[in-house]
């Protein structure tokens, strides 16, 4: 459920503080994520036109099966001669210039329909995210120069006439860095679109919302990415593109005000729509951890279960590396110097050659005092062994 305060401030064209407006109580209905998005793919697809292929495509071949005993599969062949197209096979969809498998058809079911509550209930959501300023930074519009989440400027905007005057009020109200950011973000479009008319793409704007057209619709209309639209036909495709809830909205003052009557409050319920209340969230608390841990749940829960221990498999240290490291860290480093000592250049490997030469060195020293005696006493006893 989101929360707002309880009244919001309205500005004037040239970005001052002019007086204070009592909140809509839609901008405390619960956001749902994913009724928002599930109506949003729904609405989408009513703005489809039919497509299929020609009903005769890839089947205009004179072919016919040369039947079994050929030799060849049974598919039909184009028929006649002379040609390197006579013998090939047609309407199949494995076959070159074949019709496709399964070919469209206009009588798809294209279009959707939609509850009409379940719709409200989705604007009604899209409407309250676009008050939270962590939603609407969220999903990537620039309001850190906007002086207020929702946005209001006086009445007297919808009196606008002339673009120039439409940008020196944005730029007022700190909401033309948002303008910029789209107007940046215009390239071409990854894909064959750019061959079907729609060549480029741009990151949405701000959401100029209005009741009234004295010239506003044709001020604003051709900044980039800036939309406006009727308070009185909100537009759950504008309030959130791509079914992600958070959009950049200026409001004016009477379309604020409208909103009261368009959905009600909790109390009166709406004078606009026959029959129809607010949503009420599900839950009046919806920190699930605080709930979980209160002494009021954890008192009649069960304990928690404590699963079998899992045994590991017990490995041979004296083949796994990893083991031995653990029982003895020394045997590891022990294993990289006897590698190192066997690679040229290494300190190790000169340690140990300065080892055998000065064992070789002391060997001889120890023939030369003894005059061989230690090797013939060997040679002695080999002899009478033998």
């Amino acid at each position: 459920m989101a929360s707002s305060r309880p009244a919001v401030t309205v500005y004037t064209n040239d970005g001052k503080p002019a007086a204070q407006l009592k909140t809509p109580a839609v901008f405390v209905a619960p956001i749902r994520p994913d009724i928002v998005s599930a109506v949003h793919t729904s609405m989408a697809k009513n703005r489809r036109q039919p497509y299929a292929v020609r009903d005769m495509a890839g089947m205009k071949h004179s072919a016919e099966s040369w039947g079994t005993g050929r030799a060849v599969a049974r598919i039909p062949r184009v028929s006649g001669g002379g040609t390197s197209r006579s013998g090939q096979a047609a309407f199949g969809n494995q076959c070159r210039k074949g019709r496709m498998y399964a070919p469209t058809k206009i009588w798809r079911k294209w279009h959707r329909k939609i509850n009409v509550n379940q719709k409200r209930y989705a604007v009604a959501s899209a409407l309250a995210a676009s008050a939270l300023p962590a939603l609407v930074a969220a999903r990537g519009h620039k309001i850190d120069q906007v002086p207020e989440i929702p946005l209001v400027v006086d009445s007297a905007a919808e009196n606008v006439k002339k673009t120039k005057d439409a940008v020196k009020l944005l730029q007022a109200l700190g909401a033309n860095v948002d303008v910029e950011k789209a107007k940046a973000s215009r390239k071409l479009r990854a894909g064959v679109g750019k061959l079907r008319g729609r060549r480029h793409v741009m990151r949405r704007g701000p959401l100029v919302v209005y009741k009234k057209n004295n010239g506003i619709v044709e001020a604003f209309r051709n900044l980039p990415g800036v939309d406006l639209v009727k308070v009185n036909a909100l537009n759950l495709l504008q309030l959130a593109p791509g079914g992600h809830v958070g959009r950049f909205c200026l409001w004016t003052e009477s379309a604020m005000a409208k909103l009261q009557s368009l959905f009600g409050s909790y109390k009166t319920g709406s004078s606009a729509k026959k029959g129809y209340t607010l949503p009420r969230p599900l839950m009046t608390n919806t920190d699930l951890a605080r709930i979980i841990n209160s002494d009021e749940i954890q008192s009649v829960v069960r304990p928690a279960i404590v699963g079998p221990k899992r045994r590991t498999q017990k490995k041979n240290p004296l083949k796994n590396r990893n083991v031995m490291g653990r029982l003895n860290p020394l045997a590891l480093h022990k294993k990289e110097l006897a590698r190192l000592s066997s690679v040229e250049g290494s300190r190790q490997r000169a340690l140990l050659l300065h080892k055998k030469r000065q064992t070789e060195k002391e060997h001889k020293a120890f023939d030369k005092t003894s005059g061989g005696k230690y090797y013939k006493s060997v040679m002695t006893a080999f002899t009478e062994t033998a």
